[in-house]
């Protein structure tokens, strides 16, 4: 046994080294080499540096409202619940019961006053402690078995989850998104619409394939009726030289609303603000808002363009005057990813009143799924061993390279740290 595992581990060892040395004699001009994209020992290594370390979002504060409700989400090999607490906190535990490991909750959404495994009936409050678990004999101690805790975080409307043991400071994240977010006060929203979809894909390609427009005007007609195909928009760094944004940015910021690009350190996460093509004001067909109840009175002026947040690896977003559309993504395998979208609405907005439902959804349902067939197309070209890496668009690619190059370097620094 003691020979097979340090087989084992000399095995992952050479396999961590050999990918170390691979992100250092990159080309960063071009796109990554094929076995980022289909090896099943770098999607491992991905879930182990990337997922499992990093804060991910999960859902919205609205999905959760009330004490015992809950939602669910499954990251690699951790099935994670996520519950509003009886004094209104927000706690995420392992899904998995302490007795023999069932899934305590296992649909999307729900609500109980207390989680229940469904096999041997243990039960647990919605802090997390064992409640009662019959038939365990007169030694047994309740108070060592409760679930075992995620670490949580909220802000602006968005629930955090991360896996790690030590989860990073979540206080940055925090201090950036939240004056953005604010005046659109998401957490008094509610969820007009969900549509979940499997992209058969590596997520680095479903990423790649978001942080560039290169590929709008040939796939997205519905999208670029209203999204400005500029390459300053998907790179974004670039944008404060564009005098029509610089201009908006100016105004968004005297009416109190935060809007120039602000970065963090390591590249990991970005928002900033943008208009619309001219005279657009919301992602529809024609351009005009799809909820006539905008998401916060507060606003006071229905083109607030799109709000936008980019946080690596599983989150991007547009939130507007009248609605917010988020996308959660999610890794299944090595070449299959889930995108989750949700349409965010104000509380009260009532639809075939306040809005029409295809309205709403048409512009991002038909991007998506024009998405979802670009990126299978990438990937069966990318698993053919002729495939070789070629220089990126200086022009249209840079949010790509920002992407990948934030993936490599964080990455390496990781698998360093473990090797010392």
């Amino acid at each position: 046994m003691n020979a097979r595992l340090n087989l084992n581990a000399d095995a992952d060892r050479r396999v961590r080294e050999e990918m170390v040395n691979r992100l250092r004699r990159r080309n960063r001009a071009t796109a990554l080499e094929r076995d980022f994209y289909t090896s099943p020992e770098d999607y491992r290594l991905d879930l182990d540096m990337i997922w499992y370390r990093n804060w991910l979002f999960v859902g919205h504060d609205c999905e959760i409202l009330n004490p015992g409700n809950y939602l669910t989400v499954q990251v690699g090999e951790y099935p994670i619940v996520v519950v509003r607490d009886r004094e209104g906190g927000v706690r995420a535990f392992h899904n998995s019961c302490r007795h023999r490991g069932s899934r305590i909750c296992s649909a999307e959404h729900g609500n109980s006053p207390r989680l229940v495994c469904p096999y041997h009936q243990w039960t647990y409050s919605l802090d997390g402690r064992l409640l009662a678990a019959r038939d365990m004999g007169s030694s047994f101690d309740k108070s060592q078995y409760g679930l075992k805790p995620v670490h949580c975080a909220t802000v602006g409307g968005y629930i955090w989850v991360c896996l790690a043991p030590a989860a990073p400071d979540f206080e940055p994240v925090r201090q950036m998104l939240h004056p953005y977010f604010l005046p659109h006060k998401l957490h008094e929203t509610k969820v007009a619409f969900e549509y979940t979809m499997v992209e058969n894909a590596n997520w680095k390609l479903v990423w790649e394939n978001n942080r560039e427009c290169y590929h709008c005007s040939a796939n997205h007609p519905e999208l670029t009726r209203t999204f400005p195909e500029d390459p300053t928009i998907t790179g974004i760094d670039g944008a404060a030289g564009d005098p029509r944004i610089a201009a908006r940015w100016q105004h968004w910021e005297s009416v109190g609303l935060p809007s120039k690009f602000r970065i963090s350190p390591d590249g990991q996460y970005r928002v900033t603000r943008y208009p619309l093509n001219e005279g657009a004001t919301s992602f529809t067909m024609d351009g005009k808002p799809a909820v006539s109840r905008p998401l916060s009175a507060t606003i006071g002026q229905p083109d607030t363009g799109s709000l936008l947040l980019f946080h690596f690896p599983t989150t991007w977003n547009h939130i507007m005057a009248d609605h917010a559309t988020t996308f959660r993504m999610l890794p299944l395998t090595p070449t299959t990813t889930q995108l989750t979208t949700k349409w965010l609405v104000h509380k009260d907005a009532v639809e075939g009143v306040d809005y029409d439902l295809k309205r709403l959804t048409e512009v991002w349902m038909a991007t998506n799924d024009s998405d979802r067939r670009v990126c299978q197309e990438n990937q069966i070209g990318v698993n053919s061993p002729a495939y070789e890496p070629a220089p990126y668009s200086p022009i249209h690619e840079d949010g790509v390279s920002q992407f990948v190059d934030w993936y490599c370097t964080h990455l390496e620094e990781q698998l360093t740290a473990d090797a010392k």
